[in-house]
C-alpha cells in the first residue's frame, strides 16, 4: 500500500502444515491477506475503489502493477460488493437488452426499479428461454413477489413474465414507445424528401435529429432550422406536432381519460396521409393494456432508470474497448449502482 511517496511491501513467513486427517499440505490462512496471499485485503479494496473512476490501464500504471493483476483485483472487489447486498427480492423490475458485440449478440439486464440498481445480467440472447433464466435465478417464491414489470414491447419478455410471474402487471416503457413514434416520424421525413425536388428538399436534408429532439432542447441554429422546416412543409409540421402531443398520454391518472386522449389523437390522423403514424396507432391499440397500466397510482414508477442504465453500460463498453471478458462486463454492470466498500 503506498504511503506518501513510498511503496510499502510486507515480508512475512506463512506456515505450511501437514493435515493428519486428509494427508494434504495446507497453508496458514491470514485474515488480512487475499486468497492468493500476494496482496493485503486493504490494498485490494484500494485498487477496486480506484477502478471505479479510472481505467484498468491507468490504475496499473499508477500503482506499478500488471494489467491482469489490476483486473483480477477489481473483479474480486466487485464480487464482494455484490455479495454484501445479498440476494435481491424485487417488487418492481425493469427489463431491457443490450448489445455486447456486433452481430446481434444480446444479453438481458434486469433492474430493481425501487432500489434503482441492476440485479441480473445474463441469458444467451433476448429470447423467452433466456428471460426464463432470470426467473430461475430469482426463484419461484421471490418471483411471486413481483407486482410490476417494465419492459419494451418485445414479445419474448412479455411471455416469460406472464408464465413465471402471472400476478405481475406489464408496463411498457415510455422511451421505447416514443422511439417507435420517432421512427414513424423519420419515415414521413424520408417520404417527403423523396416526393419533393430541387430547393424544396433543402429544408428537409440533414434534419433527422432536429425533428426527433424536444423543442426545449434545441438552441441557436437547430431551433431556427426547425422553424424553417415546419413552415415550409405542412405534412412534416403536422407529423411533428402529433409526435410532441403524444407524450401527454403518460400524464393521465385514469385509464378512461387516457383512452379518450388516444382515440382523439388517432382520429386526428384521418385525411393526413401519414401511413407510418397509422401503423404506430395500430401497434398502440394492440398493446394498450401495457400502456394503460401507468394510469394506476401504484404504477407511477420512474421510467428513466432503465434507459439511463443502458447509457451507462455503453460508456463502460467504450472505456473497456478491446476487452472481451463477458464476466468482467457482468460484474461491472451489477456493481455500477452499489456503494463503494
Amino acid at each position: 500500500m503506498p504511503c506518501a511517496d513510498h511503496r510499502i511491501y510486507l515480508e512475512l513467513e506463512v506456515r505450511r502444515v501437514d493435515c493428519r486427517q486428509c494427508g494434504a499440505v495446507k497453508r496458514e490462512r491470514l485474515e488480512f491477506l487475499v486468497e492468493n496471499a500476494l496482496h493485503t485485503k486493504r490494498f485490494a479494496l484500494y485498487v477496486g475503489r480506484r477502478c471505479r473512476s479510472g481505467t484498468i490501464r491507468d490504475v496499473a500504471e499508477e500503482l506499478h502493477l500488471d494489467w491482469q493483476t489490476v483486473k483480477r483485483l477489481e473483479m474480486d472487489y466487485m464480487r464482494e460488493q455484490i455479495r454484501r447486498v445479498g440476494t435481491p427480492g424485487p417488487k418492481v423490475i425493469g427489463i431491457d437488452e443490450i448489445s455486447i458485440r456486433k452481430g446481434q449478440t444480446y444479453r438481458i439486464v434486469v433492474s430493481d426499479l425501487e432500489r434503482r440498481r441492476p440485479i441480473w445480467f445474463g441469458g444467451d440472447d433476448r429470447s423467452e428461454a433466456s428471460m426464463d433464466q432470470f426467473f430461475r435465478f430469482l426463484g419461484k417464491k421471490k418471483a411471486k413477489g413481483i407486482r410490476l414489470a417494465v419492459m419494451d414491447m418485445w414479445k419474448a419478455f412479455r411471455n416469460s413474465t406472464h408464465a413465471n410471474a402471472p400476478q405481475a402487471a406489464i408496463l411498457f416503457d415510455k422511451f421505447h414507445v416514443m422511439k417507435h413514434l420517432g421512427e414513424a416520424l423519420d419515415k414521413v421525413r424520408k417520404a417527403e424528401y423523396a416526393r419533393l425536388s430541387g430547393k424544396q428538399r433543402q429544408f428537409i436534408k440533414g434534419q433527422k435529429y432536429t425533428l426527433l429532439s424536444h423543442p426545449q432542447n434545441l438552441t441557436g441554429t437547430a431551433r431556427k432550422n426547425l422553424k424553417l422546416l415546419l413552415a415550409a412543409n405542412k405534412r412534416l409540421n403536422t407529423a411533428y406536432l402529433l409526435k410532441e402531443s403524444f407524450g401527454q398520454l403518460w400524464d393521465y391518472n385514469r385509464e378512461p381519460w387516457a383512452r379518450k386522449f388516444f382515440e382523439n389523437w388517432r382520429a386526428s390522423l384521418k385525411w393526413q396521409r401519414l401511413e407510418p403514424y397509422e401503423k404506430f396507432a395500430e401497434m398502440i391499440e394492440r398493446h394498450w393494456d401495457g400502456l394503460a397500466a401507468y394510469c394506476k397510482p401504484e404504477n407511477k414508477v420512474s421510467l428513466g432508470f432503465v434507459e439511463g442504465l443502458n447509457n451507462k453500460i455503453r460508456v463502460m463498453q467504450r472505456r473497456a474497448y478491446g476487452l472481451r471478458d463477458e464476466e468482467y462486463l457482468r460484474l461491472k454492470v451489477l456493481s455500477s449502482m452499489l456503494p463503494q466498500i
